[in-house]
């Protein structure tokens, strides 16, 4: 027979072990968390940079050429020219 005392020490370090199991878990889950957080903050503001710069491209380009082709304007030859640019 083991004596109470020992079973008290086994029991105490049993659940000590578990709560910092428990707590330590909880921890490395709210780092994890805000890391990752971080990273989906920095890939939104990537594609809100690359969007911008699309969108100045655009605004940059020929605004004269119309690729539509049923519009009445537009210019097989000119929509070709530009596509070897």
């Amino acid at each position: 027979m083991v004596s109470p005392a020992v079973n008290v020490v086994r029991y105490t370090a049993l659940f000590s072990g578990i709560v910092y199991g428990v707590v330590h878990r909880q921890t490395l889950q709210q780092q994890f968390d805000k890391r990752e957080a971080e990273k989906e903050v920095q890939l939104r503001q990537h594609w809100l940079e690359e969007a911008k710069k699309a969108w100045a491209n655009k605004q940059k380009s020929d605004n004269s050429l119309i690729t539509d082709p049923d519009a009445p304007g537009f210019d097989l030859e000119a929509v070709l020219k530009s596509f070897d640019k």
